[in-house]
């Protein structure tokens, strides 16, 4: 049973951009930068690819030397993009990134104007969701107001074909044009989604827009969220349902490169659930499961961990066998 339910996608939508990382400068040598495949929802397709998934990456790609780039990798990791778009109308995003000594990253962004910005909703094809598993989102793709629309109704779309809807929050304030408040794009999309993944800071971001966390939560649960998930670092992920709560231990290693350890988590987690057979059916019923809960937050943690001690995005990305390694090792 669980290898037929593998063969259903997990559809990532939104940005794939080029991280280019700042390596540390040597003496009597300058800074130097060092290109890699990224963006969230890429990161997580590629993820899922790499751990032995059907991962489908859905979004707009430039029309130039990086566009090309990312293309071969989605590619190269076994990503299908029948469903990927191009455009000359702007080029692809970029982003610097810079990493502190405890491999925590901080961001300068290269967009907007930017190609996966310009993805609309008649870009979307029926067929990309005819046997998708999960739709998975971030919210790079509400920054501005066409595709903010476009996201919500590819989340509405894909519930439609049946599908279950995971957004990871992913909030990175400085993609937002100054002076524009994104809470209500964020509550709009975040109503849409089955599953809800936040780190720390995003939570708090959001209890303080809901007023306390108990408000918060509440707040998701007036819309489709049924599964509430807190990451921090290497602390335990917390993890709610409208019925229950409690947490899931991590798995402590030597980071040096934090930046798609979030996307890792949520690619392991999706798939996992995936392979024991949950889906938009009887997923209330699943989750009502401790037990399910925590194996998927454990092979989620697991991802992530593996990412964060290695460079880049894409490059950095687990296999199976690494994580069933780690899991014999943690025993």
């Amino acid at each position: 049973m669980i290898a037929a339910v593998q063969r259903k996608a997990i559809v990532c939508f939104g940005e794939a951009l080029i991280d280019f990382l700042a390596l540390p400068a040597l003496p009597g040598n300058p800074r130097h930068f060092v290109e890699y495949a990224g963006g969230a929802p890429a990161n997580v397709s590629a993820a899922v690819a790499r751990m032995g998934g059907n991962a489908r990456f859905v979004g707009m790609l430039g029309v130039d030397m990086f566009g090309e780039f990312l293309m071969s990798q989605l590619r190269a990791f076994g990503v299908d993009t029948r469903f990927t778009a191009h455009t000359s109308a702007a080029r692809t995003a970029l982003a610097f990134v810079s990493l502190d000594e405890e491999g925590e990253r901080s961001f300068s962004f290269y967009r907007p104007p930017a190609a996966d910005l310009l993805f609309r909703v008649e870009h979307f094809r029926t067929e990309c969701f005819l046997d998708a598993a999960v739709l998975h989102v971030c919210s790079n793709s509400l920054t501005e107001a066409d595709i903010a629309q476009t996201t919500v109704a590819g989340m509405q779309l894909a519930r439609e074909h049946g599908a279950l809807v995971s957004m990871d929050l992913n909030l990175r304030p400085s993609l937002w044009p100054e002076g524009v408040d994104p809470a209500p794009r964020l509550w709009e999309a975040l109503a849409e989604a089955d599953i809800v993944k936040l780190c720390r800071s995003e939570a708090d971001f959001l209890i303080r827009r809901a007023g306390h966390h108990d408000a918060m939560l509440q707040r998701l649960w007036q819309g489709h969220a049924r599964l509430v998930l807190i990451t921090d670092g290497g602390k335990p992920v917390r993890w709610y349902t409208r019925a229950a709560k409690g947490e899931a231990p991590t798995f402590r290693v030597s980071a040096v490169d934090t930046t798609a350890a979030g996307d890792a988590f949520v690619a392991s987690l999706l798939l996992r659930l995936v392979e024991l057979g949950v889906d938009a059916g009887n997923f209330e019923d699943a989750i009502a499961n401790e037990t399910t809960i925590v194996d998927a937050l454990r092979h989620g943690a697991a991802a992530g961990a593996l990412t964060a001690t290695k460079h880049g995005a894409f490059a950095a990305m687990p296999t199976r066998e690494d994580i069933e390694t780690l899991f014999r090792n943690d025993a």
